[in-house]
């Protein structure tokens, strides 16, 4: 095994434990066991088991990033609603992509962390921007092409994501799944943008 792929092995064994059973519930000595590496080398990657929580967030970040700029790159939309709706069809997409990620962004760990962490709560605060902001640059472009009623494109964005993750968040826990109530989502997304001039 070489020096890098321990690594990797330790950040996808943390992220798996850490997601499952919580920061707080997972020792380092069950990482090192799943990984079949020393404690030690642990800390010697990650210097304390924070310092692999914000390595685990790190790379979450560059991935929401990376495959939200990839979603803008491949598609066109006809209009700022279109892009709304599809935004919610990526966002749950985006879910079966990073489950185990967003189980991880799910739990409350992550923001016990970020009450006495500035990197932590950075990490969160870029990643959750991300997702509020392909709603709100749909909201933003349907006022351009008038797809979208004259509403505040930051506030309803933010409502709009709070009802996707919730659904998201149903369907991660094994509530519910997400699927059958996509559409109905949509029709309300609509309902509640939809410029009735057009």
């Amino acid at each position: 095994m070489s020096f890098l792929s321990k690594k990797e092995s330790i950040l996808q064994v943390a992220t798996l434990l850490f997601s499952k059973n919580g920061f707080r519930h997972t020792s380092i000595e069950e990482i090192a066991n799943m990984t079949g590496v020393a404690e030690g080398t642990i800390f010697y990657h990650f210097k304390t088991k924070d310092g692999l929580f914000l390595a685990i967030l790190d790379n979450l970040k560059k991935d929401v990033i990376e495959q939200v700029t990839e979603f803008y790159s491949r598609r066109e939309f006809s209009n700022g609603l279109e892009m709304v709706e599809a935004a919610i069809s990526f966002y749950i997409h985006l879910e079966g992509v990073l489950k185990h990620r967003f189980l991880l962004l799910h739990r409350h760990d992550a923001y016990e962390l970020a009450m006495v962490n500035a990197e932590c709560h950075k990490h969160l605060e870029v990643i959750y921007e991300q997702f509020i902001e392909m709603f709100e640059k749909g909201i933003l472009l349907g006022h351009e092409d008038g797809s979208i009623r004259d509403v505040s494109a930051r506030k309803t964005a933010l409502i709009i994501f709070s009802m996707v993750d919730g659904l998201i968040r149903l369907n991660t826990y094994g509530l519910y799944s997400a699927n059958p109530l996509f559409e109905e989502v949509v029709r309300a997304c609509r309902r509640m943008l939809e410029n009735e001039r057009t």
